[in-house]
This record gives structure tokens, sequence and C-alpha cells, in this order.
């Protein structure tokens, strides 16, 4: 099941950042680009469930196993891409930071997570859903097409502050 969060959710989402994190300094590759202690972090979370954005899946029992914010923020870089599905941006959602706990992943919940995140915009009135990834982030990067989404552009972020990089934005009609 994917829902809103809770408060009593919040362990368990800032869990799956650092077990992301975690994973990938075990293995020495980084799908994310994130950097832990800078981004994402238990306040991360917090914020996003105070904006009433924060989405997680869980299981009947309550077991917490991805997350997401839904909303409607698109970053200032998203004016430099040549966006084909035309939308005022009140007609625009935006999926950030989807995450799965690694040991879930490839079980097609990150899937299930954006059929929900479409579902839930097109109930909000929204005619586009955008995403951004790292470009080195092949798991993502392989995954949104496959699901209809059409890379629109790349440009470089000045991710959340702390480092320069090149994100691909992907884009679906609603």
């Amino acid at each position: 099941m994917i829902r809103l969060a809770t408060a009593a959710d919040l362990p368990a989402v800032a869990a799956i950042y650092d077990a992301i994190l975690d994973r990938e300094a075990e293995r020495g590759v980084s799908y994310t680009n994130w950097k832990k202690g800078s981004y994402p972090t238990a306040d991360t979370a917090r914020q996003i469930l105070e904006a009433g954005t924060l989405y997680v899946g869980a299981d009947e029992d309550g077991t917490v196993w991805g997350s997401m914010n839904l909303n409607g923020c698109q970053l200032p870089e998203y004016d430099a891409i040549p966006w084909s599905i035309p939308a005022a941006k009140e007609q625009v959602a935006v999926i950030h930071t989807l995450t799965i706990h690694p040991r879930r992943s490839g079980r097609g919940l990150a899937s299930q997570m954006i059929h929900f995140a479409e579902d839930t915009a097109r109930r909000q009135g929204k005619t586009a859903l955008r995403l951004d990834t790292w470009v080195g982030n092949l798991p993502a990067n392989h995954l949104y097409p496959s699901l209809g989404y059409r890379l629109a552009g790349s440009a470089e972020f000045f991710f959340m502050g702390y480092t320069r990089s090149i994100l691909n934005c992907y884009e679906k009609a609603l």
C-alpha cells in the first residue's frame, strides 16, 4: 500500500535514506550522487512531511519499504529543459527523492510508486508529471523510459547546494 506519510514513518524513511547511502559506500558505486549527512536526511523527510507531500510504500504490517516527495515544485533549472508537454506550472506534478529500501529493490516497487504518483496527480487535475535523476543513476534512467517517460533534456543543477550535477529530466503526459 502507498499512502501519505505520518510522523511515525519518519524514522523508517530516514533509515531507508541511510541504507541506500550505506549500500553505495559498501559497493563503491553511487547511483544517487547523494551525500550522507547532507541529502537526504531525517530533516529532509520531516520537511517533506510538514509540507504534506511525503508518501510511503508500506506492507500490510506497516513496514515502510519506500518513499517519495510528490509536489508541484519545479527547480529553477527546469527552465532550461525543452519540455514537449505543454502545461502551466500549476498543471505539473513532480516526483522528488523516490527511494526503495535496498533489501526490497528489483521487485517492481519503484514502478508501483510511480503509478501511484501518476494516479494521484491525475486526481489533483495535473496534466503532466516531471522528474529528474542524476545521469549516473543507471537503474532510474532505464526505469523511467520503460514506464513511458520521455527524456526531455539534461542540465547542470546545483543539487541541494552542495554539488553540481548533470541531471536527466523526464516527462509524461497524464
